[in-house]
């Protein structure tokens, strides 16, 4: 193990070791990035606490060696991972399964108050508990300790935080987790790598300040047994409050369930963005270009290198009013429903998707209207490339489509389509074809459509 808290005579045998192939798992902090550590034969990396490495330190790890497997844990992965995720460039899998006896903790969000904490703090001591009181600003911490001392005198206090000596920080720890202290002090040190079962109360100051993950995790501290838990977040007054802060104290509170780990990661990427891909930044709404652009431009200037055309893949616009999604009740899962969406976006064949259907009938049952019109709408998509068709739209009992006659082998055969049928399309001069729907069901709509983008397939690319 390599940490700050060995000796400098320690760490030094220890990287030997390492350097020379005698160690075969080694376990460590960020330490275990510095210039000095060399290993003879990296074959596994496994990144716990993803969420508390930045882009530095990963690139530091990828230099370690190139061909290394990469398992990176989180219980809320940072917006860029989890983009990269649900895009498909970075596997996933969830866990979504509480440990056995595990409860949800019961989170309350107010405005600081002594009552509050006098209460708080005296009824988990009245059940034998320990408390986390977090106060994260070193300069002030003594004085909130001070304070706190006066409001629960019989409480054993201390403080802990990350620029204290090694030796008195480990002291301290050491106490609260043999049950000497009651009400610990202390900064987010205590954020990650803590399991005391007794801990059941956790009194989070200055919430506002913290992001979705950090919260999260720092409620995570507390309910590790199948003692109700409980976390008290303080906030300044609400008018004070940014847009987003308050957007991330609504989902904590409408995500307090057990494994919602998740379900925040994915409203963090919602309120933060998914960062740039080919940059520094973990968070943030791409300004430039994302993976999916970077490949495309990499593409058309080896096709222009090679004096090849350049043609952009079609991606049709599909415009219809209607519910078209997986429901929640229909796939409870939500890896599953991602891992579903993935899949449908991919999707070039009417054959996968008629496969795909039976797949869900075969493990969720009868589709639900939602499930039936996403999958009638995917269709449509790729009915719409075969056809050269960058645009459809629903609009009444017509329908209209715009056309991209590069991606038609013969797009002259949209006149012979209308000649031979004069009373169901008309050309306007915009070059928009217009088809007129005697189907007045929305359902019904769909499948004429489908077969009218088969027969514009038949003209222009058969």
């Amino acid at each position: 193990c390599l940490s700050r808290f060995r000796s400098h005579k320690e760490q030094r045998a220890i990287l030997k070791d390492l350097k020379e192939g005698k160690i075969d798992i080694i376990i460590g902090t960020h330490r275990l990035i510095s210039k000095d550590v060399v290993f003879k034969d990296l074959g596994l990396l496994v990144l716990d606490e993803e969420q508390r490495f930045g882009v530095k330190h990963k690139e530091k790890l990828k230099k370690i060696r190139h061909n290394v497997d990469v398992l990176a844990l989180t219980a809320t992965p940072i917006p860029r991972t989890l983009h990269m995720s649900l895009m498909g460039i970075r596997d996933i899998s969830v866990i979504s399964t509480p440990p056995e006896y595990r409860r949800a903790i019961i989170t309350y969000i107010s405005q600081i108050d002594d009552a509050i904490i006098s209460e708080a703090v005296r009824k988990e001591l009245k059940r034998g508990g320990q408390i986390y009181f977090v106060h994260n600003n070193i300069h002030s911490i003594w004085k909130m300790a001070g304070k706190l001392k006066k409001l629960i005198p019989e409480a054993r206090l201390d403080v802990a935080h990350g620029r204290m000596d090694k030796n008195e920080l480990e002291r301290v720890m050491f106490k609260f987790m043999k049950k000497e202290i009651d009400l610990l002090v202390c900064t987010t040190i205590i954020e990650s790598g803590l399991d005391i079962p007794s801990a059941n109360t956790i009194i989070v100051n200055q919430a506002d300040r913290f992001g979705l993950a950090q919260m999260y995790q720092l409620r995570g501290r507390v309910g590790r047994a199948n003692e109700q838990a409980y976390a008290y977040l303080f906030i300044p007054e609400e008018t004070t409050l940014g847009k987003n802060a308050l957007k991330r104290l609504k989902v904590l509170i409408e995500h307090s369930d057990l494994g919602a780990g998740f379900q925040i990661a994915m409203s963090d990427l919602k309120i933060r963005g998914g960062g740039t891909i080919l940059g520094a930044s973990q968070s943030g709404h791409i300004a430039a270009v994302g993976y999916d652009m970077y490949l495309k431009l990499m593409e058309n200037a080896v096709s222009e290198l090679k004096g090849k055309p350049v043609i952009e893949p079609l991606e049709p616009e599909i415009n219809i009013m209607m519910s078209a999604f997986l429901p929640e009740s229909y796939i409870p899962d939500i890896d599953q429903r991602l891992s579903a969406y993935r899949r449908l976006a991919k999707m070039t064949e009417l054959s996968d998707i008629k496969d795909f259907k039976a797949e869900l009938i075969d493990r969720f049952g009868v589709l639900p209207e939602e499930a039936a019109n996403l999958l009638l709408t995917i269709m449509l998509k790729v009915l719409s490339i075969k056809a050269g068709v960058k645009r459809l739209d629903l609009s009444g009992q017509q329908l209209l489509f715009s056309f991209s006659e590069i991606h038609q082998k013969n797009p002259s055969g949209i006149v012979d389509m209308i000649v031979a049928n004069q009373k169901l399309f008309e050309f306007s001069p915009n070059h928009i074809l217009k088809a007129r729907l005697n189907n007045r069901s929305t359902n019904g709509m769909l499948v004429q459509a489908r077969n009218i983008l088969k027969e514009i397939k038949q003209y222009v690319n058969s």
